[in-house]
């Protein structure tokens, strides 16, 4: 075999496993943390006169390494005095583009089973890559409207595992 065919060869078995197959899927789940919420009628913060959480848990399809398609459920839990409910049931289907440096963008709408709707804009970073898992922070800006409510601005925290 002459070196040249064999140098070739040896790069295209290099190189294809070291490509990732697309469409690519995967699941994650997290912990959601409103910070602060602010609307034309008034300001709040969680953690000070209640205790609000979601659990957002989704798949996301990736089209390529750049593009992808994500549905996240998000069910959402406050606290405040001695009551605590699900106060609302988020679907939240969007668009992912990979930023490059584990960076990630998630252009989300927002259907909520209390009546709201909107948008939610976040901004992720994976922060610890592993072989099966991947752990994450990311910050949602959750803009929301509709069932008789000023519309409302959230800037949050989120943390969570991808697999």
């Amino acid at each position: 075999m002459k070196p040249t065919l064999l140098f070739i060869m040896l790069f295209i078995s290099i190189t294809s496993f070291s490509q990732e197959t697309y469409p690519k899927i995967t699941g994650y789940f997290g912990i959601y943390h409103p910070i602060i919420t602010t609307s034309s009628e008034q300001t709040n913060l969680n953690f000070r006169d209640y205790y609000a959480v979601g659990f957002p848990t989704g798949i996301n399809i990736w089209k390529s390494s750049k593009i992808g398609f994500s549905f996240e459920i998000v069910p959402n839990i406050r606290v405040q005095g001695a009551s605590d409910k699900v106060t609302n049931i988020v679907f939240h289907p969007g668009v992912l583009v990979a930023l490059g440096n584990g960076y990630t963008f998630a252009g989300r709408m927002a259907f909520e089973s209390g009546g709201r709707y909107g948008f939610t804009p976040v901004l992720n970073k994976t922060v610890i890559k592993n072989k099966n898992s991947s752990y994450f922070v990311a910050v949602p800006l959750p803009v929301r409207f509709g069932n008789d409510h000023p519309a409302t601005f959230t800037v949050g925290f989120q943390f969570g595992i991808a697999f």
